[in-house]
């Protein structure tokens, strides 16, 4: 990885891993920041779908991509490629995964279940 600085210990950060992704949370005011790392290989409807029991994501995700490359599909067959450095909106209702031999790793915003209303984002694409 370029910035191996982006995978190291995040001070006041509740640390865990859910199918394979690294998330490191810290509670800011009203929201919280994510520290999400996925790693080369991952994808959701491979690691997640049975653990979550949805067939997509139904999360939003808003944050700025930091390292690495990741896909995402809407169900409508809609694709869009985020590749670092960049700002990242997903809608819910997307699958998604990494690109390439380097983790993606997020910054990402959100406020638990009233990130989409809050964030002005559509419920679904």
């Amino acid at each position: 990885m370029k910035n191996s600085s982006l995978l190291g210990p995040l001070k006041g950060a509740t640390h865990r891993e859910v199918g394979g992704v690294q998330v490191d949370m810290v509670p800011t005011g009203n929201a919280r920041v994510k520290r999400v790392v996925y790693p080369p290989g991952f994808r959701w409807s491979t690691n997640l779908k049975a653990i979550v029991g949805t067939p997509l994501c139904m999360h939003a995700h808003v944050g700025f991509l930091a390292s690495g490359e990741f896909h995402i599909q809407y169900a409508d067959g809609a694709i869009e490629e985020f590749v670092a450095p960049q700002v990242v909106a997903i809608a819910p209702g997307h699958d998604g995964w990494v690109v390439g031999e380097e983790p993606a790793v997020l910054i990402e915003f959100d406020f638990e279940g009233e990130t989409v209303e809050r964030l002005g984002l559509p419920m679904t694409r």
